[in-house]
């Protein structure tokens, strides 16, 4: 009986980087045969990201800082306006873990100008006490760091003048209609108390005195901090953890 043999190949670093750069060659050389319509664009981009109250609320993120929310448009608005627009590169990987920090790079090629950003964002990977992640958080975090990446390079990439429309036509339609308040602020709320959050916390984010306070306005924050969590772009431990040692020393202070 004749034994099997089975032939193993070794491509060359250079040998990759020539094939990287003909499949690149390729793709621009499509682009430039069939560019891209901004009003195409626009219209695809508006009628996926706010096809529903559900869609809309993902492409919205908050993360509380110093008893303010910073909101901006999420990883989910990223994609959307990515596929919509065409001839264009994108992705992310984690390029560095030192123990303390994780550093992910993310990168946006518009292939018909080629204009290229890459954009790097580091996360620490250990707690208030110094001590490191275990390996399925270390891999949470990176994922939030290449999501964060990827969507600080798309929207480099991209114009903000064309984005920028669209963003607010999503936070409108997350806001819903004021009849169906009551469910949706009981949704919103019960997320966050069933990952260890408790109403008093998400008051103290809200800056409001009871969760009845919570109006459209403040339901679209709490919300688009839900899609955050969802989206991978960062923990409901991150998230309170840092509005509660901001609200500490905010006490602490007034008290000396």
């Amino acid at each position: 009986m004749e034994e099997e043999t089975t032939e193993v190949t070794i491509v060359a670093q250079d040998s990759l980087s020539l094939i990287t750069k003909a499949e690149i060659d390729v793709q621009i050389s499509t682009a430039k045969a069939f560019p891209r319509s901004i009003k195409m664009f626009l219209d695809k981009a508006m009628s996926i990201a706010t096809i529903s109250e559900e869609v809309a609320a993902s492409c919205n993120y908050a993360v509380p800082r110093g008893g303010k929310a910073i909101t901006g448009p999420s990883i989910r608005l990223a994609e959307i306006v990515c596929s919509a627009y065409g001839n264009i590169r994108s992705g992310a990987r984690v390029i560095a873990n030192d123990g303390k920090t994780i550093t992910a790079q993310g990168i946006c090629h518009d292939l018909e100008t080629n204009n290229c950003v890459t954009v790097e964002v580091k996360r620490k990977i250990t707690d208030k006490n110094g001590r490191t992640f275990s390996e399925d958080m270390q891999v949470v975090t990176g994922n939030a760091a290449c999501a964060i990446a990827l969507r600080n390079a798309v929207f480099k990439v991209i114009p903000a003048a064309l984005i920028n429309d669209i963003y607010e036509q999503t936070k409108e339609v997350a806001k819903g209609k004021a009849e169906t308040l009551p469910a949706r602020r009981k949704k919103a709320v019960d997320f966050f108390i069933q990952n260890g959050v408790n109403e008093k916390q998400i008051c103290e984010v809200l800056d409001v005195k009871k969760i009845d306070d919570i109006d459209l306005d403040k339901l679209s924050i709490l919300r688009a901090m839900v899609s955050t969590v969802k989206n991978g772009e960062g923990t409901v431990k991150e998230m309170f953890e840092k509005e509660i040692e901001s609200l500490k020393s905010k006490v602490l202070n007034d008290e000396q």
